[in-house]
């Protein structure tokens, strides 16, 4: 039978990345694809405590619940969220399934078709996919180890007149960069100068290996109601609670918990009661620092490995913090094309290419690091750094 899709089917586009976790999961490979918290680290006992809690102590945790949120945890994120210098009223945030889902919600209601959007190259590849379902343009900005170039952020807003400018400027994926302050400033100095609102996404920014890294978010920053920030549980509790968040100007969010409305109601009462009581109970600073610890010793075993590969012309941003290496190779590397080969060798990473918005680096890829223990890393590296050297040979 055929079937009569709507037209803005043909936009939707399937994830790079859960294309090759669906490939890898079917055999014995070390993967360094996914970007995946590591199991071993859930708070399992505070978690199960937390949803007994939740479930035993009020029977609204069962019934329908407000679009908007738990006020609970509402109030709670804007205590977070004050630490950090984002000082937002409780009642401009909204709580959603995950962070994805703040990306799409503020896609429905904000952009039309052949709206501009302003971002990195490269930048977080389910983002572009939420954007261009929307049929909207996104155009890339130059940027370096700093963030975006200013004056080319500056000669694009001038003439494309863009909606907004979508950002992931502290341990991004997929590059793991972190934006400079004077860079942070600048953005925010251009979007009042010409009233475009930002879309800061910040999964990472607990994720951090030395506190002094880290500058400020964009968001403590903006005085005038030009950025909404979105951040996740997911990389610091448990992925599948599915709880973010999204705090901005209020009529923004107003129009966003409308639109959540038509899409499901509200997101899951018991997982969100059940945050409470975790944050209540539960010591998260002291849980998300182990996090950092473990993470950190896993990346500086991934990048002794990457050390000693023999390859000239072999760069790395090395993290600061995040989950995540980006790897350029030498130009004569596909990295899509030498995936296969990869993978019957035993080990998977994600090319570059599909994180690109114009111009794609075929010679690129990004390398987790957060989902494997150092012996795996260890013996994925090798099978990888073997592959890779034996490119070079063959060349």
């Amino acid at each position: 039978m055929k079937y009569g899709f709507s037209e803005r089917v043909k936009f939707l586009k399937s994830s790079a990345v859960r294309d090759i976790l669906k490939v890898i999961n079917e055999g014995n490979i070390i993967s360094f694809a996914g970007g995946l918290p590591e199991e071993s680290l859930f708070p399992v006992k505070g978690v199960d405590e937390a949803f007994h809690k939740a479930i035993t102590t009020s029977s609204k945790t069962l019934q329908y619940g407000e679009t908007e949120g738990v006020p609970a945890l509402k109030n709670a994120l804007a205590e977070q969220m004050r630490k950090k210098g984002i000082d937002r009223d409780p009642g401009n945030i909204l709580i959603t399934s995950g962070s994805q889902q703040a990306i799409d919600l503020f896609s429905r209601v904000m952009f039309n078709k052949g709206d501009i959007i302003l971002t990195e190259n490269p930048t977080y590849l389910a983002a572009l996919q939420v954007f261009e379902s929307y049929e909207t343009k996104v155009v890339a900005v130059d940027s370096d180890e700093e963030g975006m170039v200013i004056s080319d952020l500056e000669d694009k807003i001038t003439k494309l007149k863009p909606k907004c400018i979508y950002v992931v400027p502290t341990y991004s994926n997929p590059t793991g960069k972190v934006w400079s302050l004077e860079r942070r400033k600048k953005l925010l100095a251009l979007a009042e100068k010409y009233h475009v609102v930002i879309f800061e996404d910040d999964p990472y920014g607990e994720l951090k290996f030395d506190t002094d890294v880290a500058p400020p978010s964009i968001a403590s920053l903006d005085q005038n109601e030009l950025v909404l920030y979105t951040s996740t549980f997911s990389k610091t509790v448990v992925p599948a609670m599915r709880i973010g968040w999204i705090v901005g100007p209020h009529q923004i969010i107003r129009i966003m918990a409308q639109a959540k409305q038509a899409t499901d109601l509200h997101t899951n009462s018991i997982s969100q009661h059940a945050l409470v009581h975790l944050l209540e109970d539960f010591d998260l600073d002291a849980h998300i620092q182990l996090i950092r610890e473990t993470y950190y010793e896993r990346m500086i075993v991934m990048k002794e490995l990457l050390d000693s590969v023999k390859i000239e012309g072999l760069s790395y941003i090395e993290p600061k913090g995040g989950m995540f290496f980006w790897v350029t190779l030498p130009e004569y590397i596909n990295t899509t094309k030498l995936l296969n080969e990869a993978v019957k060798a035993g080990v998977a990473y994600v090319p570059g290419a599909p994180f690109y918005v114009s111009n794609p680096e075929q010679n690129t890829m990004r390398l987790n690091f957060t989902n494997s223990k150092p012996e795996l890393i260890q013996t994925g590296m090798e099978r990888l750094v073997h592959i890779l050297e034996s490119t070079q040979m063959n060349v």
